[in-house]
């Protein structure tokens, strides 16, 4: 892996420190009151730790916060991209903007990472896995995103094995204002975002649009055709009070995408440039009542996760070789008891009906569950947390989860923290009912341990964690190659550390940076040892350094460096380790219009994340951001 030296030793010590810089996350379903950006982000909302509000330093799991501030500051084009930055998590990708993307998140599979987009689940139903392609979600009108490392499936079910990755766009708010950017760059990248916010007494709303197209670069790295990609994106949410203490709760998300693909042609059968191209429409949508009755906070809510994908062999093509109907609709209930001072009880019930159609197989399945947790302040600096989860699944029937943890206030500027969370996967569709599927899986399971210390030095303008985990799953779900269908005969562990800095010389200047130790194995039940899990970088470092110079002009770089991974059959096939630099900088204009440019990839180095799969080279971008 080849580092620019003078780089390196410039950035060594700095990275996005998306911890910090946080204003609010999600909207407090079941609270009033959620702007809550005091202290640094210390005392900011987050949702993940219980699924009901509560501040980072009550809870005893590891949680990223992103706002929109830091969003725009990094000028990322894609979700993953700035995932790929946080602490614990590994980004890969086949090829450009449209082709499969990934977030494994502590080394567990990307099927294990929860995704929620305002308050719906949007794991796809219709996937063999189940998971998430983040090859589609853009920055867009993305306003923030919350990130929980571990498992924690008591208050959020399948799926939340490796982790959460919870995203919000706009909250609406009072007043009339708007804005929007766009942006031009290599490749002919062309974004386009606008949103618009109305609130008057009982009413408010906001909408959102976007439009994003790239000619790309070709997806096999051994090809020469540029496979591009196109977005088309909207979203919206309103909030009608319609008592003091009730509100209706509407939200919504639409995504339209095409992304040219390279496959796997004849004769030689080895990845190579084709005229395939897919298609995905997502629609998310979410309709709730938030009422307050005394001390008792409640959320009723339908969701709805409704995901087409087609498959064509070339554009001349008038059919899909190869489609997916995939639809999820949830029916739930979570309420918020402040029982006594010091004692809080979160708890919930859910049903929800899943279904898969591709042309050939037809396949339903509904699962219910409820939980309770308990929230204990034996006094002001100590925070219990516990709660237990049981669902019924329609084909593997009960599966009961439990969880644990301890956040400690030492003093003002320090916390300590320790859980135990356990996590499950219930086997999709695909699995259970398709060719090679078998109705007798049984759901995956996870058992995780974390500690961690988070420490503020010098009027706090010195920040440090460190963070501890372990993790054994087991019933894994793999395709059994004697048996030739799905069977739970893998089993996988993993342990790292975490440590995170960040330094504030002056109000201007910002250094901070994150590092990551990843040791992920795996192995099946006929096998007597483990081996290196694939596209699972052992160390990864992230740096960045941010500079308000000269009046106004914002000035910022950032470094990636990961080491190598394995890849391919068996792990045959080796991933050289690389570092990606980048350079940004902002000016305003006038107080409404800000000017912004990039230069991602700045030493062009060639490098994958996927192995036979091209990642871009030296690009640059510049936009114009503004806002009324």
């Amino acid at each position: 892996m080849k580092i620019p030296l003078y780089l390196a030793a410039t950035t060594a010590m700095v990275a996005p420190s998306p911890a910090q810089a946080q204003r609010h996350v999600e909207d407090c379903p079941v609270s009033d009151d959620c702007a809550s950006p005091a202290d640094n982000g210390r005392n900011a909302i987050v949702v993940t730790a219980t699924g009901a509000p509560s501040t980072p330093a009550d809870a005893g799991q590891a949680i990223t916060l992103i706002d929109a501030g830091l969003i725009a500051q990094r000028q990322f084009s894609t979700i993953a991209d700035l995932l790929a930055t946080v602490p614990g998590v590994t980004a890969t990708q086949t090829g450009p903007i449209g082709g499969f993307s990934a977030i494994r998140i502590r080394g567990a599979e990307g099927e294990q990472t929860l995704t929620l987009i305002d308050g719906v689940k949007i794991n796809d139903p219709a996937a063999p896995g189940g998971g998430f392609d983040f090859a589609n979600l853009l920055t867009g009108n993305v306003d923030s995103i919350e990130i929980l490392r571990g498992a924690n499936s008591v208050p959020w079910g399948s799926q939340a094995i490796g982790g959460i990755v919870n995203i919000a766009t706009r909250r609406p708010g009072e007043g009339t204002s708007g804005g929007g950017r766009l942006e031009y760059g290599a490749n002919d990248r062309f974004t386009a975002v606008g949103h618009a916010n109305y609130g008057s007494g009982a009413f408010r709303a906001s909408l959102g649009g976007g439009y994003f197209t790239d000619d790309g670069i070709s997806a096999a790295a051994g090809g020469t055709e540029a496979d591009g990609y196109r977005q088309t994106a909207a979203n919206g949410r309103i909030e009608i009070d319609i008592a003091d203490a009730a509100t209706v709760d509407l939200r919504g998300y639409y995504a339209d995408s095409r992304a040219d693909m390279d496959g796997f042609p004849p004769p030689f059968y080895s990845l190579a440039d084709t005229p395939q191209y897919a298609t995905a429409r997502q629609l998310a949508g979410y309709a709730g009542l938030r009422v307050r009755t005394g001390t008792l906070q409640h959320i009723f809510a339908v969701t709805l996760n409704d995901i087409d994908r087609d498959n064509y062999a070339s554009p001349a093509a008038t059919a899909a070789d190869f489609f997916t109907r995939g639809k999820a609709t949830r029916f739930e209930y979570k309420g918020d008891w402040a029982i006594a001072a010091g004692l809080r009880a979160v708890f919930g019930a859910e049903h929800e009906r899943s279904r898969l159609f591709d042309g050939f197989l037809t396949a339903k399945s509904h699962v219910s569950g409820g939980y309770v947790q308990l929230v204990a302040k034996p006094f002001e600096a100590l925070t219990l947390t516990g709660g237990a989860r049981l669902d019924d699944h329609k084909t593997y029937g009960n599966k009961a989860t439990f969880s644990a943890n301890a956040a400690w206030r030492v003093g003002e500027n320090m916390v300590l923290r320790a859980a135990y969370a356990e996590g499950f996967k219930a086997p999709t569709l695909y699995q259970l009912y398709s060719f090679y599927g078998d109705p007798d899986l049984q759901p995956e399971i996870a058992k995780s341990y974390e500690i961690g210390a988070e420490q503020w030095l010098l009027a706090r303008r010195i920040r440090f964690a460190l963070t501890a985990w372990q993790r054994r799953t087991t019933n894994q779900i793999d395709f059994d190659l004697l048996l030739y269908r799905y069977n739970n005969i893998a089993r996988s562990r993993g342990k790292g550390v975490e440590a995170e800095l960040e330094l504030r010389p002056s109000d201007r200047l910002t250094f901070a940076a994150n590092y990551s130790y990843t040791d992920s194995e795996g192995r099946q039940e006929n096998v007597a040892s483990y081996s290196r899990l694939l596209r699972r970088p052992v160390h990864s470092l992230n740096t960045a350094i941010d500079w308000t110079a000269f009046g106004k002009l914002k000035l910022g770089a950032s470094l990636r460096m990961v080491s190598d991974s394995r890849d391919g059959f068996g792990g045959t096939t080796r991933i050289d380790g690389f570092a990606i630099a980048s350079i940004r900088a902002a000016v305003p204009v006038t107080q409404n219009l800000e000017v912004y440019g990039r230069v991602e990839n700045l030493f062009d180095d060639r490098y994958q994340t996927v192995a036979g799969y091209n990642a871009y080279g030296r690009n640059g971008h510049i936009g114009v951001r503004a806002k009324f």
